[in-house]
């Protein structure tokens, strides 16, 4: 059937069929993975259009796909974070839902006691077994959706359940009319999606899980599950691995509504946020992330960085805080014992923090010059300076100034004798040796003996 599309004002081709392609052998695509090769990237140089939903939002996997990385959250540290999720998308849902494990009584207090908030947003959902009494179990602790995993790569059909095309499609339509019949709305996690025969079987099968939607009234969510981090976005890559193509070739093939398709990536390869970006440029409302991008081998899309990614797409931050995202960092620190790696970008120690002196000079001057945004402002991360063998007098300056929040008239400016002397002591320390940063204990001791009108709360008193 041809319509005319009225978003794009040119006459379509509206309705696409596919027939599963039921194989006897299972199509592994082994010239793009060679397993013992690193996977190739292949181009067709087909172009898809550009298409961005009207609305789009963030979901949450830290308590499901994150807690699978790492020793289990208390029930504590989840109603915890739970409500920084909740202040750090803002009360338009910015951080539309988030799903929890209910395999055990810790993961069902878990769920109980982040409802007992009566927070909208973020949602809370589920991730079970498909199976029927675990869906009753959705029901009875008052959810309305659950995820279910649906594995779509040959590599899961064949390798590791040991069932043909047509049989794994059968169960998991079983499994998603049995959620339909217990009155869940199900999300259907397609894993594998970047080494799956899309038009043989994503496709057919998705087309079905549309029906099975517009027969019982029910939203049916699809998730693309980017289980290994093989998505790219080049242009005109070919498929499995294109990320434009898989987001248009479900929205406009298979007729999955933006509304009802999230993008789940890894980062094995350096690419979850810029695919996960992509995911939204190219028609998905829904992008999955984790706190920190913790998740399993190299880990999800950081939450935080899809914070940026989103004000940055769209212009404002909508409701959310991004202030709260270094609550969140510093409770993962201290409250769980979490080692953030120092040079991660938002959350780590160093991501605002220089050590060359030039770069300290220049902040001096103006700080805008070599920090990234207004860190105090966003984030309550004021930028810094640690003191070593290279940061010379602007690097001491700054950290003065820095770490005792010097108003304009009493700023210390770096040609200032005691600063000199300080960077002396700090040269003297390298040269018997020393390899390690100066710490901030050390620098107050230096201040004191040499500075003493920076440290002193009476700024009129000098030792």
């Amino acid at each position: 059937m041809i319509a005319f599309n009225r978003r794009r004002n040119t006459l379509e081709q509206e309705t696409y069929h596919y027939e599963l392609q039921d194989v006897t052998e299972p199509n592994l695509f082994r010239e793009t993975f060679p397993y013992h090769q690193p996977p190739k990237v292949p181009f067709n140089h087909r172009l898809v259009p550009m298409d961005p939903p009207d609305e789009i939002w963030i979901t949450d996997t830290t308590f499901r796909d994150g807690q699978q990385s790492r020793a289990p959250f208390t029930v504590q540290q989840i109603v915890d974070l739970y409500g920084m999720l909740h202040r750090l998308g803002g009360p338009n849902g910015r951080i539309r839902a988030s799903e929890f494990f209910l395999y055990s009584e810790s993961h069902k207090k878990a769920a109980t006691a982040c409802l007992e908030q009566g927070f909208r947003y973020p949602e809370i959902t589920g991730w079970i077994r498909a199976r029927k009494e675990d869906f009753k179990l959705v029901r009875q602790m008052g959810l309305r959706e659950t995820g279910i995993l649906t594995s779509v790569s040959d590599y899961h059909i064949f390798l590791k359940l040991k069932k043909t095309r047509r049989e794994a499609m059968e169960q998991y339509l079983g499994v998603v009319q049995s959620a339909l019949e217990a009155g869940v709305a199900p999300r259907c996690h397609l894993e594998d999606i970047t080494r799956a025969d899309f038009y043989g079987f994503v496709v057919p099968f998705v087309q079905e899980l549309m029906r099975l939607a517009r027969e019982a009234d029910v939203p049916i969510k699809v998730r693309a599950c980017d289980t290994l981090g093989y998505g790219v976005t080049y242009p005109g890559a070919s498929m499995p691995r294109s990320v434009k193509g898989i987001i248009y070739g479900l929205v406009h093939h298979a007729g999955v509504p933006s509304e009802w398709l999230e993008w789940h990536g890894h980062n094995d390869f350096y690419r979850a946020l810029v695919n996960a970006a992509s995911a939204w440029l190219y028609g998905c409302s829904g992008v999955n992330g984790t706190l920190l991008g913790i998740g399993e081998r190299t880990g999800n899309t950081p939450i935080e960085a899809l914070v940026f990614e989103y004000m940055g797409l769209r212009g404002e931050d909508d409701g959310m805080q991004p202030q709260v995202i270094t609550e969140i960092a510093e409770y993962f620190e201290k409250e769980i014992g979490y080692d953030i790696p120092p040079r991660q970008p938002f959350v780590g120690r160093n991501f605002n923090m220089t050590r060359a002196g030039i770069h300290a000079d220049g902040l001096l001057k103006d700080e805008e010059i070599y920090n990234i945004f207004d860190t105090d402002a966003l984030l309550n991360r004021p930028v810094s300076v640690t003191i070593t063998s290279t940061s010379g007098t602007a690097g001491v300056a700054h950290w003065i100034n820095a770490h005792y929040k010097l108003e304009a008239t009493r700023r210390i400016e770096k040609s200032h004798p005691g600063i000199v002397k300080i960077v002396e002591a700090v040269a003297a320390e390298y040269d018997s040796g020393r390899t390690t940063a100066i710490s901030d204990e050390e620098m107050e001791a230096f201040v004191k003996e040499y500075v003493p009108e920076a440290a002193s709360e009476n700024p009129g008193e000098t030792g």
